[in-house]
């Protein structure tokens, strides 16, 4: 069953849909989630990690799954990355969706810069504003937590005056906390992509989208790379991210992540993918689904080149006596 956009419900009832998200209330993941009209009428359950939220998925206590995969500063979102590569079979990415990510200084009412002692939040938020925390709480202790809403969650219940969290605004709004400093992120341009994750099947084609697999190499030999890289180069298909990971089989064994513009259906993606599953043996797909990136007109002119291409061939094939 595919991904619709408007009212969703779940695949085992009449009822809307399910989906869990990395809590609790304020995290940049609900307000990626609530981003989105019709997913944000669906039951919103929030899990304390990410690999909850895609196990929760994977065994059905929820339709779907929603988490950050890759931010802009940081690169990949390992707990998502690795989750979906090696322990979840049965999900597939139903959609990306891309936020613009704004940090603020979280305090109680009155607390001021010198009385910062402590920091906290999500790793992958603080390390999104080291220059900031460098420079203007250098002497402050830098505490990990669960995920930036956590940090303001714990920070209001604690009532503490020597602690700050970074967090979006939105977790100032919920939790009742004040914007000591805002947008403290490094970069202003920064951007995190998430994915909606579910187990009902491959979403149709749009006409701009984007696919997802994993290639594990049948050998470790020279050119082995080069090879997979052929088949998309020769086929004129855009790579739009290319990883390696770590296979967790033995060290210097690793597979590659490739996100390729086009969907399964399309004739040269399909092609791709099963010369490489035949040279290599084993291709994880991930997902094909609606792209938040680059051009449609180029996906396009791409189609209409292998039409082209196809038809000039069955008109020379024709000719076979």
């Amino acid at each position: 069953m595919a991904l619709p956009r408007g009212r969703i419900l779940s695949v085992v009832s009449n009822d809307p849909a399910s989906i869990a998200y990395l809590g609790p209330a304020g995290t940049f993941t609900e307000q990626a989630l609530c981003g989105e009209p019709d997913l944000a009428e669906l039951e919103l359950r929030p899990a304390g990690s990410i690999v909850e939220v895609l196990r929760a998925a994977e065994r059905g206590e929820v339709d779907y799954g929603f988490a950050a995969i890759e931010n802009m500063i940081e690169g990949s979102v390992n707990a998502t990355l690795d989750t979906l590569a090696f322990e979840a079979e049965a999900l597939l990415i139903q959609r990306e969706v891309v936020m613009n990510i704004s940090l603020n200084l979280l305090v109680h009412p009155g607390v001021q810069l010198a009385d910062i002692q402590h920091v906290r939040s999500y790793p992958i938020a603080y390390a999104q504003c080291r220059r900031f925390l460098a420079d203007q709480l250098g002497h402050a202790a830098i505490e990990a937590t669960n995920s930036t809403a956590d940090a303001a969650r714990e920070l209001a219940e604690s009532g503490r005056t020597d602690t700050a969290a970074v967090a979006p605004a939105r977790s100032a709004e919920v939790y009742g906390l004040d914007v000591l400093v805002a947008d403290i992120e490094d970069h202003p341009e920064n951007q995190t992509r998430f994915v909606l994750v579910g187990r009902d099947g491959i979403t149709p084609p749009s006409g701009h989208d984007k696919t997802s697999i994993l290639i594990y190499q049948r050998e470790d030999a020279p050119g082995s790379l080069v090879g997979i890289l052929q088949e998309f180069a020769a086929r004129s298909i855009n790579l739009t991210r290319l990883e390696s990971r770590p296979t967790r089989k033995g060290l210097g064994d690793y597979c590659f992540l490739a996100d390729c513009e086009g969907h399964i259906s399309d004739e040269v993606v399909g092609d791709a993918l099963r010369n490489i599953h035949m040279k290599q043996g084993n291709v994880k797909f991930l997902g094909s689904y609606p792209s938040a990136y680059g051009a449609a007109e180029v996906q396009e002119a791409n189609r209409d080149g292998i039409a082209h291409a196809d038809r000039w061939l069955e008109a020379l094939r024709n000719q076979i006596k």
